[in-house]
C-alpha cells in the first residue's frame, strides 16, 4: 500500500474548490482522488527506487509571490497563442485573431471549467490517464491547483505553434500540481511546445499531468523541455489518446536538475493511428531520473515507435523503460523502440531497458538497447584534426542527441535545447 502521509482532509479540498468555482463533478473527483491516494499503491518504475522522494504535499493554494520577476524569464510570445503560469496563478494569455476566429481556446483549466465545461468533461482523466490508475494520479486528481485546457475544433489547421509557459515558485511551500488537457477534434492539426521550470530552492513537489485527445484524423505535434531545479522531486505524466488515424509526435527534452520519474504513454486506439515518441535526457550531479516511455497498440495498422538517447554526467542516475505492447486484436500493427545511453563518468549509473509484449499475430515489433561510453575512434578522429577532447566530446554529444533535437518544431526551442546541454556539459567538465 501506498504511504501518502497525506493529512488534507476532504473538507479542506472542498473550500478550496468552492473558491474556484468548480462544478460538482469536477469537487466529486477529486474527493475520489483524496480516498484513493491513500489507499492505491505508488505506479512501478522497473529498476527505479523513489518510494522515499517528496512526492506528496497536503497543503493546497495558491502562492502569489514573485510576480514582478517573471518578465526575467520568459521568452517573448511568438506563435497562434501563448499562456504563461507562475505556480498556481496564470499571470498572461494572449492570441493572434487569426486564432482566435477559428473558435480555438488556449485558457485557464479553472476558467474553462465554468466557460466550457461541456468540453472539458468528456476528457479530464477519463480516457487517457484515469484517477484510480496509482496513487500519484489519485493525488493529482484531489490536489490540482493550476492547469490550462486547449480545444481545437474539427477542421481547423492552426498555422503557427500554441507556446505554453509553467513556472513553479519555490520561493513558497507550495505543491505543484499542472494538469495540461489538449484536446485536438476531428482532422484537425496543431503544433504545442511547453517549457516547465522552477524559480527558488524551497523543497516542493511537482506532479505533472498531460492529457492530450487526437480525434479522428487529428495532427498533434507536441514538443516540451523541462529545467525543473534542483529541490524539486517531480513526477510527469504525459499521456496522448489517438483514435482512427490520428498522429501525435512527441519531441521531449527532459533537462531537469532534481530526480524525476516519468511516463511518457501513447494509446494508440483507432485503427491507422500513429505515435513517435522522441526523448532526450541529461541527468547531473546525484539526481535520479526513470523514464518509462511507452506505446500500446490496441488497433489494428496502428504504428507505434520509440527513440530515447540519454547521457549521464557525475554521480547520476539515468533509467530508460521502453516498452511496445501490441493488444490482441491489433492485426499488422507495427511497435519500434530505440533506447541508448552514453555513460560520461564512471560514477554514473544508467539502464536501457527494452519490453515487447506481443499478443496477436501478422504483427511487426523490434527494439535496440545500449549502454556505453563515447566512442573513441570518433574522439580520435575529431582530435586528430586539431579539436580539444572537451569540444570533440561535446559534439559527439551533440550527434548523438541530434535526432530528438532536429523533431522539435520551434527552431527557437532547438536553440534553447542546445544551450541548456551545453551548460550541463560546461558545469560537469568544471566540477
Amino acid at each position: 500500500m501506498a504511504e501518502t502521509k497525506l493529512t488534507i482532509t476532504p473538507e479542506e479540498i472542498t473550500a478550496f474548490s468552492l473558491t474556484k468555482n468548480e462544478p460538482e463533478w469536477f469537487l466529486q473527483t477529486r474527493l475520489k482522488g483524496l480516498e484513493l491516494a491513500k489507499t492505491l499503491d505508488l505506479p512501478f518504475i522497473e529498476r527505479v527506487k523513489f518510494h522515499r522522494w517528496n512526492l506528496f504535499q497536503s497543503a493546497i493554494g495558491e502562492g502569489t509571490s514573485m510576480i514582478e520577476e517573471l518578465p526575467k524569464v520568459i521568452p517573448t510570445a511568438a506563435g497562434s497563442a501563448k499562456i504563461v503560469q507562475l505556480g498556481a496563478v496564470s499571470y498572461w494569455e494572449e492570441m493572434n485573431a487569426e486564432t482566435a476566429m477559428n473558435d480555438v481556446l488556449v485558457m485557464d483549466l479553472f476558467d474553462a471549467l465554468e466557460q466550457c465545461p461541456e468540453l472539458v468533461k468528456p476528457y479530464y482523466m477519463t480516457k487517457a490517464v484515469p484517477v484510480d490508475e496509482d496513487s500519484l494520479t489519485a493525488y493529482h486528481a484531489a490536489m490540482v491547483n493550476s492547469g490550462v485546457f486547449i480545444y481545437i475544433p474539427k477542421n481547423v489547421d492552426v498555422k503557427d505553434i500554441i507556446e505554453s509557459h509553467f513556472v513553479q515558485n519555490n520561493l513558497v511551500d507550495e505543491a505543484f500540481v499542472k494538469h495540461v488537457l489538449i484536446v485536438a477534434d476531428e482532422n484537425s492539426s496543431v503544433s504545442y511546445v511547453e517549457r516547465f521550470e522552477s524559480i527558488g530552492d524551497k523543497k516542493n513537489t511537482a506532479n505533472i499531468v498531460v492529457e492530450v485527445i487526437a480525434k479522428q484524423g487529428a495532427k498533434v505535434q507536441f514538443a516540451a523541455v523541462d529545467t525543473l531545479g534542483q529541490s524539486t522531486d517531480a513526477y510527469v505524466n504525459r499521456r496522448g489518446y489517438l483514435e482512427k488515424d490520428a498522429t501525435i509526435n512527441w519531441a521531449l527534452g527532459i533537462m531537469n536538475d532534481g530526480n524525476v520519474i516519468a511516463d511518457f504513454d501513447s494509446e494508440l486506439r483507432g485503427d491507422g493511428s500513429h505515435s513517435q515518441v522522441n526523448v532526450i535526457g541529461i541527468s547531473t550531479g546525484r539526481q535520479v531520473q526513470g523514464i518509462d516511455t511507452r506505446v500500446t497498440n490496441y488497433a489494428p495498422h496502428s504504428v507505434g515507435h520509440i527513440l530515447q538517447h540519454g547521457v549521464i554526467l557525475d554521480k547520476s542516475t539515468l533509467t530508460f523503460n521502453g516498452i511496445g505492447h501490441i493488444i490482441k486484436g491489433a492485426k499488422f500493427a507495427d511497435a519500434q523502440q530505440e533506447s541508448r545511453v552514453l555513460m560520461l563518468s564512471e560514477g554514473g549509473r544508467g539502464d536501457a531497458n527494452p519490453i515487447l509484449l506481443i499478443d496477436e499475430n501478422e504483427v511487426t515489433a523490434g527494439h535496440a538497447a545500449s549502454v556505453g561510453q563515447v566512442d573513441d575512434e570518433q574522439l580520435f578522429y575529431l582530435t586528430s584534426r586539431g579539436i580539444s577532447e572537451a569540444e570533440a566530446k561535446r559534439l559527439v554529444i551533440r550527434g548523438f542527441l541530434g535526432a530528438v533535437i532536429r523533431s522539435i518544431p520551434s527552431s527557437e526551442l532547438q536553440k534553447e535545447l542546445v544551450e541548456m546541454i551545453e551548460q550541463k556539459l560546461v558545469a560537469s567538465y568544471e566540477q
